[in-house]
């Protein structure tokens, strides 16, 4: 009767081989609670996101871009100088100085806000010249690597999915684009756009914009759309080409997934890791392209300043007025390589292949 007792209640003596009944009673709720292990749901954004701001060095280059950007763009709107505003008898100004007539007023009690990385030649304050220029600068990489980005990533798609002789074709055009000289396009397009663009913005009110842009400058955005995709296009039809054998593209195919679908929803897709690293790679070197042609007198029309025309200008006062090529040339150093850690960090936080 004992030992009856004993398996009702599920004891059971210490050397016994009998199972324990107690182990076998259902879970209670903070037990079930408590055996949970399976994350949460997330977007593949919202999960890109969480796992860059993990990345300290990413971050850091974002908070970077962020702070010139607001220097860039806001600081400018703000500032008590314009870039193309000429202050007589404040040329060549050093840092923080000013001129005889600035004292002058200081001594009668009037505020003068100082120029705080001095003036030009031809007494302009430098700060704001230099704010207006990495704007310049940041505008042309940034809309430049977007068109590369645009046209590249679809012409590549399409190359690589369909293959065969669409694929032949095209990248025969590819190849022939390749050999074609950019600079010396884009010195050809200056040449025949100046007239018909000059027309344009003097006789038709929606094109007054071209005026302040410069015929340069629309000649850069006109040949980054003509040329350099071509180095984007070939990099996503390698990938396309590796990925449209996977299983989950056969898959859409047998359900009947139209070929555009497959192509954005599926194939782009696990490609943006790369797309990320290569426009975040090509908005330095659309600066450069810009920064050289502003150096060569292409670029945006005077009074308005990039940081190429800058370190153009500096050039002539080198030994007396280091600081107007030191500043230029640490600018564009800290938004080229803010950028290239920035497409490090997108590129291992977005790429599906890496997720845990």
């Amino acid at each position: 009767m004992a030992e009856k007792t004993k398996e009702l209640t599920g004891k059971k003596y210490p050397l016994s081989f009998h199972l324990d009944v107690s182990d076998f009673l259902p879970a209670e709720e903070s037990e079930k609670q408590s055996a949970v292990v399976m994350r949460e749901s997330i977007s593949f954004w919202k999960d890109g996101l969480r796992r860059l701001r993990k990345n300290k060095l990413a971050m850091t280059s974002l908070a970077v871009l962020i702070i010139i950007m607001i220097f860039a763009f806001i600081v400018p709107e703000i500032y008590p100088y314009s870039y193309e505003q000429q202050i007589r008898g404040s040329e060549n100004l050093g840092i923080m100085k000013y001129s005889t007539q600035e004292l002058e007023r200081k001594a009668n009690g009037e505020f003068v806000f100082p120029h705080i990385l001095g003036t030009d030649s031809l007494g302009r304050d430098y700060a704001v010249r230099l704010m207006m220029g990495s704007r310049i600068s940041l505008i042309v990489g940034i809309i430049a690597s977007l068109i590369i980005l645009l046209i590249g990533s679809t012409y590549g798609a399409v190359s690589g999915y369909f293959g065969g002789k669409i694929d032949l074709i095209m990248m025969r055009i590819v190849d022939i684009i390749y050999t074609v000289p950019d600079i010396l396009i884009i010195i050809l397009l200056s040449v025949t756009l100046k007239f018909p663009l000059e027309y344009l913005a003097e006789n038709v009110a929606g094109f007054k914009w071209i005026n302040t842009v410069g015929v340069g400058l629309i000649s850069i955005f006109i040949v980054f759309s003509l040329l350099y995709w071509v180095g984007m296009a070939r990099i996503v039809r390698g990938q396309i080409l590796s990925l449209k054998e996977q299983d989950f593209v056969t898959a859409a195919k047998a359900l009947g997934a139209p070929h555009s679908r497959i192509i954005k929803k599926h194939l782009l897709t696990n490609c943006i890791s790369t797309l990320f690293v290569t426009t975040t790679l090509q908005i330095p070197s659309s600066i450069f392209t810009e920064s050289f042609l502003s150096f060569l007198g292409m670029g945006v029309n005077a009074p308005m300043p990039s940081l190429g025309s800058l370190a153009a200008d500096a050039l002539s006062g080198i030994e007396t007025y280091p600081h107007r090529l030191f500043l230029p040339a640490v600018a564009i150093s800290l938004i080229i390589l803010s950028f290239n850690l920035l497409g490090d960090g997108l590129r291992d936080a977005f790429d599906p292949k890496l997720k845990n």
